[in-house]
């Protein structure tokens, strides 16, 4: 029988007086349990881009696809010289007589020849995402780099009088320190106008949000564009609806152009590839972002 508290000073006494006749076990003295632990903060906390800009920074086989690419356009430069039906716009954006210009080269400018990832390394370092006045800031510092094969490639086509157009979606009042940035990265640039900045007034075209087209043909109205390099399919082509089925039929009719014309470059960092997963709603949760991203990874399993 278990004894209530209240019995147990009569049995002390009832022990003492009979000689300790009776073996009272000490009881063992009760430890107040020890307190709960809370879980460390996380720290780093999780960062959908850090592996993608690791990478980007320190992997030499980025370095190597990039000279890969540049290697590779450069010789293909000469047939696209001596060959006057060789344009790499789509249809609708060039002239009917563009064979009789002169030859030009389009390229993107962020990732695609300047490399601005210590931008997107200072979101990952201070928690936050991207936004404009951060971006502004770093691009005033001029200080991106030049991607390998790049300069080595475009001052080649410089020298064979092929005028290169850097068309971004930095602002167009962006232009000062874009150009000192470019020039100071040893690309070829002779005038300003070959910067063609996000805003920049097309007469009769009209631009939609950062779509390209109208810069595009901008040039394409004194120019034969001989090859276009970038790293979003929007460098390339008007993408009518950003999602993953949309973006592949837009570069569905050029695709004997990949690696003759048009020369994509790889970006894991950032890009409208990724909006495209979820809908292009950045006013969602970044707990759905993310869950919107892993449905749509393939695991090979039935």
């Amino acid at each position: 029988m278990r004894l209530s508290p209240p019995a147990l000073p009569a049995l002390a006494l009832l022990a003492a007086l009979t000689g300790g006749c009776a073996t009272h076990a000490p009881t063992a003295a009760v430890e107040a349990p020890a307190p709960v632990a809370a879980a460390p903060a996380q720290d780093p906390p999780p960062d959908d881009s850090l592996n993608a800009t690791v990478w980007y920074q320190t992997s030499v086989e980025r370095d190597l696809v990039y000279t890969a690419l540049y290697r590779a356009a450069g010789q293909r430069l000469d047939a696209a010289l001596k060959d006057r039906t060789w344009d790499a716009l789509p249809k609708e954006e060039r002239r009917n007589d563009y064979a009789r210009l002169a030859p030009a080269i389009i390229v993107d400018i962020d990732e695609t020849v300047l490399d601005n990832s210590p931008s997107t390394v200072r979101q990952i370092r201070e928690h936050r995402g991207f936004n404009s006045a951060t971006w502004r800031e770093w691009v005033n510092e001029a200080r991106a780099k030049p991607l390998p094969g790049a300069v080595e490639f475009l001052s080649a086509a410089a020298k064979r009088d092929v005028t290169v157009f850097y068309i971004s979606n930095r602002d167009a009042d962006q232009a000062q320190p874009t150009l000192a940035n470019l020039r100071a990265a040893g690309f070829p640039l002779a005038d300003d106008a070959q910067f063609l900045g996000l805003g920049t007034v097309v007469d009769g075209c009209e631009q939609h949000g950062s779509e390209k087209a109208c810069r595009r043909q901008l040039v394409a109205r004194n120019y034969r564009v001989l090859m276009q390099f970038g790293d979003q399919v929007g460098d390339f082509v008007q993408i009518a609806s950003n999602t993953r089925e949309g973006r592949r039929a837009a570069i569905a009719p050029y695709q004997s152009w990949i690696g003759e014309r048009w020369w994509p470059l790889p970006n894991p960092l950032y890009g409208s590839w990724e909006p495209a997963l979820f809908d292009n709603a950045w006013n969602q949760p970044e707990t759905a972002r993310r869950a919107a991203k892993e449905a749509a990874l393939d695991d090979a399993r039935e």
